[in-house]
Order: C-alpha cells, then structure tokens, then sequence
C-alpha cells in the first residue's frame, strides 16, 4: 500500500514533521511519499496547497494523510477543504494542556524553533563549532571543555554523531579517530589518557566500514575488508581493555546513537 503524506505549517514544519515522522514510522507495511511544505502562511498558499493534496488523492487513489501546525484559522479553514486527511497537531494537545494549566496558549508561529530564547541559540551554535573545531582530533587541547569524546576508527560515523548532539542537545562533542599506529600500541594515545571519563566508543561491522570507506577511496588498502576487519577487531580489544563503554553503530540511526550515548554517559542535554 502506498499513501501521501504531507507535513504542514506556517513556521519551519519542524514540529509537524517530526511527530508526524514518528507516527508513520509505526505503520511499516505502508509506504508513504512524504512532503514537507513549511512557511504556509497566507490564505493564496494555503490554497495552492489544497490543489497539490486534491492532485496526490486523484493519482494514489486514496486520502493523504496532513499533519500540520497552522494556527491561523483563516488559513486553516482553506487547508481543511482538500482531500485529506487532516490532523491537527497543535489542537490535539493544546487544548488539553490549557484546560491542565487554567491559561490559554498565545498560538504563536515558530515559537518552538524561533531565535526568540537568545540563549539556547547561542549555546546551540556555540556546541556546533565546538564540535567542528575539534573533529579528528584536531585540537586536543581543549579536551577539558568537552562534554563527551567519541573514539573509533576513521568513518565510523563519530563526525555526524557530534554534529547532531551539538545542533540538538547543545552537547560539545569532540572526536578522535584511532589509527593504526595507536592499535599497534595497544594502548589508549596519550592525549585521551587524562579524558578517560568522558569516552564514548562507536564500533561498525567490518562489511559497512569497507562500503564507507570504498566511496571514499575505491579499491585502496584502507578500504580493503581485511583492513577495516583488523582495524574494527583491535579497537573493540582496546574498547573492553581499557573499559571504555561503546555501541555498535551499524544499524542504528544517529538519533538512537547519540541517545544510547547519552543515558550510558549520564550527560545532561544543555538544551530543554
């Protein structure tokens, strides 16, 4: 089965995708064409929009599904005329809240993903190049401001993974890429040694590591099987020696890394 699904707002559809994102993802046997129309916000888009869903329900032959955050109610009244589906994302549990709390909601545009909260924007972009300024182990010497630390080989996914703590949790997140001659020694490189605690070890299945590595460098000996197998074989060894906690990346997502992450540290997202 095959179905349409729009995410809608008149901000930047981050709330209205990522919930709506989360539901479809319980629906495995269906697949879904997903659409994310941000910044809907005047009744002339609002109407070119219900053209769009009414042309997807003629050619899938059954209602998209619409997911959306508008607060306008002018603009929502034009969008609740197409062919869909709808669900109200912010009257599902606004209401709700405001009978809780005894107020009623502003039912602002963007106030979720707006610069309005001065500091978590600057603590975000702040974890950001943090993170940048310390990928690879370029700047070792600022270990001692860093949150956390992600150790493995080279491509293990330990730069995304920063990256995202960094833009969603405000973590600052510093990497540091084992190499070969730190295997041989068998022993952690001298610049971790007095950052043990904050430690975090990704490993990968030697079969992935050889595909990553082959965009990168086709047919060269740091992408050959045998090299990422010895190389993912070591680091572990130095993973359980050293008792460094470590995941497996392979088959998870950098949202379910950077969570597990987080609960085994017992690190605290900076932002809330």
């Amino acid at each position: 089965m095959k179905r349409s699904a729009y995410f809608i707002s008149d901000g930047t559809g981050i709330t209205a995708e990522t919930l709506g994102q989360s539901l479809l993802a319980q629906f495995e046997n269906i697949t879904f064409s997903k659409f994310t129309r941000p910044y809907i916000d005047s009744v002339e888009k609002a109407r070119a929009m219900v053209q769009q869903i009414n042309t997807a329900a003629e050619v899938d032959g059954e209602r998209p599904i619409i997911f959306d955050t508008i607060v306008d109610r002018e603009i929502r009244d034009v969008l609740a005329q197409c062919n869909g589906f709808m669900i109200d994302i912010f009257a599902s549990f606004l209401a709700p809240l405001e009978q809780e709390l005894s107020s009623r909601s502003s039912y602002s545009v963007g106030k979720a993903h707006s610069i309005g909260q001065n500091s978590n924007y600057a603590e975000r972009i702040s974890a950001v190049n943090f993170a940048l300024d310390n990928d690879d182990g370029a700047r070792t010497q600022h270990y001692d401001k860093a949150d956390l630390i992600l150790v493995g080989v080279s491509r293990c996914g330990k730069t995304p993974t920063c990256l995202y703590m960094a833009l969603q949790y405000g973590i600052r997140a510093a990497n540091y890429p084992l190499t070969e001659d730190d295997m041989e020694r068998l022993q952690l490189p001298a610049a971790l040694t007095p950052y043990k605690k904050k430690l975090f070890g990704l490993s990968i299945d030697p079969d992935r590591l050889t595909a990553i590595r082959n965009e990168r460098k086709p047919n060269s000996r740091y992408a050959s099987f045998a090299q990422c197998e010895f190389e993912v074989r070591e680091v572990e060894g130095l993973f359980r020696r050293e008792n460094i906690p470590h995941i497996n990346s392979t088959h998870f997502s950098v949202e379910e890394i950077s969570a597990k992450i987080l609960v085994e540290q017992g690190v605290e997202r900076r932002l809330k």
